[in-house]
């Protein structure tokens, strides 16, 4: 998006409204994280501990969830790039 044709406070508002957007996308993924693994993970509540199984697990989805979070963004960019017709500002 071209940001040259607003002033600068425009361009401070939409940059601040950008980074909120980005802060509660994060917020959210990590909050879907937590909550999947953890009930896909823990099982147990007759201690207070975290069993080496749980924390096995709880690792592993956390790896598999922010690998394809990654592959799905990676994609979307690459989708992205297609769509933009060549010679246009970016």
């Amino acid at each position: 998006m071209d940001f040259q044709r607003y002033n600068q406070a425009e361009q401070a508002q939409i940059a601040q409204m950008i980074e909120h957007k980005q802060m509660k996308d994060f917020l959210r993924l990590y909050s879907n994280l937590v909550q999947r693994c953890f009930n896909d993970c823990v099982n147990d509540f007759t201690t207070k501990s975290v069993t080496s199984k749980e924390e096995a697990c709880v690792n592993k989805c956390a790896d598999k969830f922010l690998k394809h979070s990654e592959r799905v963004g990676a994609r979307f960019g690459e989708l992205s790039q297609q769509m933009t017709p060549p010679g246009s500002p970016q």
